[in-house]
């Protein structure tokens, strides 16, 4: 799998090289391989994406003299979009399924009456 465009901005943000940051990539990556099977699915992406930035962190921790105000930790960024983007999907899914109960008890109603 290509490594993804959003690589260079973690690593800036991480305070780490783009260098250290595409080999962490990798390791993130087949890690996810390992656990996932497929490298095709939207789970191997979402975790390889958790693992990198979990990685990402934890070298930026060991990095000389980090500063907090300037590289600011990432891992709380992706997992809030992580969790943003899963709200929508989950409202959309709960919105479904109320007009599919709705429109069934219509169609009940209907037969009984009919």
């Amino acid at each position: 799998m290509k490594a993804p465009k959003i690589l260079p901005w973690i690593a800036r943000k991480a305070g780490i090289s783009d260098e250290l940051a595409l080999k962490l990539w990798r390791r993130a990556a087949g890690e996810a391989e390992e656990l996932v099977g497929c490298c095709t699915s939207s789970d191997y992406y979402r975790l390889a994406m958790e693992r990198f930035v979990d990685l990402a962190d934890a070298e930026s921790e060991t990095c000389e003299a980090p500063q907090t105000l300037c590289h600011p930790r990432v891992s709380w960024l992706w997992r809030h979009q992580s969790r943003m983007s899963q709200l929508s999907l989950i409202a959309a899914q709960n919105t479904y399924r109320l007009w599919q109960s709705n429109w069934d008890n219509f169609l009940a109603t209907q037969k009984r009456a009919a």
